[in-house]
């Protein structure tokens, strides 16, 4: 499954991972992985259009004990492409709250969809 994310410059639905892998491991197994791989530091995961999880390979510094690319994503409302933005994104303080992780998911048109 890693091969998958290693090949790929882009977010993967975990819609396509349970499509892409249905011949070689049953839908429990590829959640059971994704977690796994989440859990150590080499991928990560968050939420797009309409509530689906996305998942993508985690850039170097991250472990099993802290993520460090917070960063936002962006996924195209024409073609579905997701991706990583290489942006970095400050996590506001918010005093009497500690804040461990953000999201922030853009959508619009990709450059290979603005017409």
């Amino acid at each position: 499954m890693l091969e998958t994310f290693n090949e790929q410059n882009e977010a993967i639905s975990v819609v396509q991972l349970v499509n892409n892998l249905k011949e070689e491991m049953n839908k429990t197994t590829v959640y059971r992985a994704l977690d796994r791989m989440e859990q150590e530091g080499l991928l990560h995961s968050f939420t797009g259009q309409g509530g689906l999880k996305w998942y993508a390979k985690c850039k170097s510094g991250c472990d099993n004990v802290v993520h460090n690319d917070i960063h936002p994503h962006f996924q195209c409302s024409e073609c579905g492409k997701t991706k990583c933005l290489p942006v970095d994104v400050s996590i506001p303080m918010v005093k009497g709250y500690t804040v461990s992780s953000a999201e922030v998911l853009l959508i619009g048109q990709c450059p290979d969809c603005i017409p």
